[in-house]
């Protein structure tokens, strides 16, 4: 009898807690995540052997011999001596001869694109072009990237890699290294050599990666220059289908020059994107462009990554914490529709505040630490996510930069930038 009395006990407390399991709701079952490492590098004026071989026929050439086709002005000037104008002037004129026409220049790297990994000597002749841009120079600066990118995919676990300053797929499948046949590659087609592009992990994704280019942001620059032909950078997105869900990873360069609001350095000074400057002038103008973009992205994607080189201290922005009614020069809501002139710009003074003004509400992923040896830019390379990522990645999250590989006295440096990478979970 006891045994008898056991069993009904035993079946009826098991349809009870059958029947509890059957009322807890599925959202309340904590889903599961995975993390996986996100990272933007820019790596300056990259492009093919061959590529490299183009810039040297053209910028070596006794015609051009490596002159610089932008008017330099002296510390403490506005504007360049009429002497200087005209040397820029003669300048583009032999580099447009010697490429072939304005399209044809336009893929080719500058001819002061490729620096010096060595510090100038204060006082010392400027080192000789010819010697120090060479081919095998530039195959070292290739080696040191692809051991760079092989770095943080091995050792930082970086699955979804953002490039800038790319001139093609070509160059992205060199500088994976051994990882090239496990990533998957895209990049935004560009009348100009600089444009970006992605490498992500096949494993990464449940469904095919795919990339949409945002070429409404390559505007003309200098755009009050009727004779301007060159552009700067497009946009790229790739979603991926990541634990299930789509995750689109928006990848941006914008237009540099106008990175600080509050620098107090006399030659790059703070300005606000109104200022009357002719590259503030032209970031301005991608302002409304960047913002339907990342709405347009968001209403689709939720799940929402913002990376790249912005070219602007956003983080200084957000400390600033402007009120909503300083964000733009006429007071309205940057919440509310931006109101375009006729010239394409807007009255937006702060670039992060009109970004992320609720609809959507994004989050920048702050810097935690900086590998030794890591130089070049700071503040203008971020990680940007949206709330539904948030949510995945409550407190703090890190970031960091990892410094470029490279050996003393290299001819052409690796890159002025080092590649920022974040875990993040999905």
């Amino acid at each position: 009898m006891p045994n008898v009395l056991s069993s009904v006990a035993l079946t009826f407390l098991t349809a009870a807690m059958t029947c509890v399991s059957a009322q807890v709701p599925t959202s309340a079952v904590a889903p599961t995540t995975l993390s996986a490492g996100v990272a933007a590098f820019n790596m300056a004026w990259a492009g093919t052997p061959d590529d490299f071989k183009r810039h040297l026929e053209v910028c070596a050439s006794p015609a051009v011999n490596w002159c610089d086709t932008r008017a330099r002005i002296v510390r403490g000037a506005t504007a360049a001596t009429p002497e200087e104008t005209v040397r820029a002037t003669q300048c583009q004129e032999a580099v447009l001869k010697g490429a072939g026409g304005p399209a044809a220049s336009s893929l080719i790297a500058p001819c002061n694109a490729y620096r010096s990994g060595d510090a100038p000597v204060p006082g010392q002749p400027r080192l000789d072009p010819n010697v120090t841009r060479t081919p095998a120079a530039y195959q070292e600066k290739l080696d040191k990237l692809r051991e760079t990118v092989e770095g943080i995919i091995e050792r930082d676990g970086a699955r979804v890699i953002a490039f800038q300053e790319v001139r093609s797929t070509a160059v992205i499948k060199i500088v994976l290294g051994k990882f090239a046949e496990k990533f998957d590659v895209c990049d935004a087609k560009h009348t100009a050599f600089q444009t970006l592009a992605f490498a992500w992990d096949k494993s990464l994704t449940s469904k095919p990666g795919q990339c949409v280019a945002e070429a409404a942001l390559a505007i003309k620059d200098p755009p009050n220059d009727p004779a301007a032909f060159r552009r700067v950078r497009p946009g790229l997105a790739l979603t991926l289908n990541v634990n299930d869900q789509p995750v689109t990873f928006m990848n941006i360069h914008l237009k540099a020059s106008c990175a600080s609001v509050n620098n107090s350095n006399e030659r790059f000074p703070g300005r606000l994107l109104t200022d009357a400057n002719e590259a503030c002038e032209v970031l301005n103008r991608q302002i409304p462009i960047l913002e339907n973009w990342i709405e347009s992205v968001w209403a689709k994607t939720p799940r929402l990554i913002l990376l790249g080189d912005f070219n602007r201290r956003i983080d200084d922005e957000l400390a600033m914490a402007p009120k909503p009614n300083e964000v733009r020069a006429d007071g309205t809501d940057p919440a509310s529709p931006n109101k375009v002139g006729p010239d394409g710009k807007v009255s937006t003074r702060y670039l992060w505040q009109e970004i992320s003004d609720g609809s959507p509400n994004l989050h920048q992923v702050p810097l935690s630490t900086t590998d030794g040896g890591c130089a070049g830019f700071t503040g203008l390379d971020h990680i940007v996510i949206s709330d539904a990522l948030k949510v995945l990645n409550p407190g703090v999250i890190s970031s960091r930069k990892v410094a470029v590989a490279a050996v003393p006295s290299q001819k052409i440096e690796t890159s002025d930038h080092c590649p920022r990478i974040a875990t993040l979970k999905f």
